[in-house]
């Protein structure tokens, strides 16, 4: 039997997005069943949702007919994966306080399936406290989020709040109605930047946006993986159901890698950095009045990638991440050696990737290269779990 979605269409001008993502679903064999908020009727048609999904459209709480046919708590449970989008803040403001006075709130109130949201709307109403205390209240109560992305929004403005584009999306509902192949395995994933300190107020780091190894984290639970995730400073919230391990320096992320042990596979997706500032100041350095500048004495960090694929307890299979400016390829058959692991994924990132919801890898590993073409964070984080899963005895 195959998988079904259950779409939530919201009130927003990104509504028309959600037509491009039923095309999409129903490319995949997936069957979606549509509600639409009275407000997303101001901005599609219900006839070009039921066009394209081949289903009658869902609006009307209090409807005789339907409620006889497929009442809303029927509709909440008959589907695989329930999916918003667009999130609108209304709609999430809804989901996080429990109300339930239409359809569309009625019916994810009522659910006991995953949620899928992808929130979309202004950059200003995106990064008011209340809609983020709302995304953390979700968060923290299973819901999984998709986006939203940075860009130029319909209102003029430029920002985060921008609806993840359809295929993101659909890499995510895939990622969530992906069969739980990593059931019992123990994952663990580093993420993000690791910074160094200077003196108190100052520090050498890196671009890192962290988003990919949180791409991975999220997608090894939705494979039935027990995750420990060690995140440098991200300024990205923790997937549901992982166990996360904040950490700043080099150092520390190997000892948070080190007392995670064992586990079956440790991914490292962190940009680690290579040195530190021996001499670091314990109190603020001061400008000099003659001009004289700071002299700063870098030393090696621990290699956290090469420390656990060389050590006593170390994984089964051990995947490393280059990020590199030129010679990509070489240079990772150079790390694959260099570091014992066993996958390297490599990418190009002299261009935008850091911060970027794209990405163009290529799997290195003792049998060969792999290229695989520019996909989406969501994407590639699906196709290495997958690549993983099937490598593991």
């Amino acid at each position: 039997m195959g998988k079904s979605v259950l779409l939530v269409i919201g009130g927003g001008i990104a509504a028309y997005k959600s037509l491009e993502l039923i095309r999409l679903l129903k490319a995949r064999g997936i069957a979606v069943r549509c509600i639409m908020t009275n407000a997303a009727e101001e901005f599609i048609t219900p006839l070009s949702v039921a066009s394209l999904s081949g289903e009658k459209v869902h609006s009307a709480l209090f409807n005789l007919t339907d409620e006889i046919e497929m009442g809303h708590i029927e509709l909440s449970r008959s589907a695989d994966l329930v999916v918003v989008v667009p999130a609108t803040a209304d709609l999430m403001a809804k989901m996080a306080h429990g109300l339930a006075g239409d359809l569309a709130s009625t019916t994810l109130l009522a659910t006991d399936k995953p949620v899928l949201i992808a929130p979309a709307m202004n950059v200003r109403m995106w990064l008011h406290m209340a809609t983020q205390r709302n995304l953390e209240t979700l968060m923290a109560g299973g819901i999984h989020v998709i986006g939203p992305n940075e860009g130029d929004m319909a209102c003029g403005e430029f920002g985060p709040g921008r609806l993840a584009e359809p295929v993101e999306i659909m890499a995510a509902i895939e990622q969530q109605l992906q069969p739980r192949i990593l059931k019992g395995k123990k994952i663990l994933i580093t993420a993000g930047p690791t910074r160094e300190a200077i003196d108190p107020v100052r520090y050498i780091t890196n671009h890192s946006s962290g988003r990919q190894g949180y791409a991975l984290a999220e997608a090894a639970a939705a494979m039935g993986a027990h995750v420990i995730l060690i995140s440098g400073p991200v300024a990205l919230a923790k997937p549901f159901g992982i166990t996360r391990v904040d950490v700043e320096t080099a150092e520390q992320m190997l000892a948070a890698c080190e007392s995670a042990l064992p586990v079956d596979v440790a991914i490292f997706a962190a940009a680690v950095a290579d040195w530190k500032i021996e001499n670091s100041s314990l109190h603020k350095i001061k400008k000099s009045r003659s001009g004289q500048l700071p002299e700063l004495n870098f030393v090696e960090n621990p290699d956290v990638l090469k420390s656990i694929a060389t050590g006593k307890r170390r994984p089964q299979l051990v995947v490393g991440f280059a990020a590199e400016t030129e010679n990509v390829v070489a240079n990772a058959k150079a790390k694959l050696a260099g570091k014992s692991c066993d996958v390297i994924i490599a990418n190009d990132v002299s261009g935008t990737v850091f911060g970027s919801d794209m990405n163009t890898v290529h799997v290195v590993s003792k049998s060969g290269v792999e290229n695989w073409p520019e996909l989406s964070k969501v994407e590639v984080a699906n196709r290495v779990l997958v690549h993983l899963a099937g490598l593991l005895k």
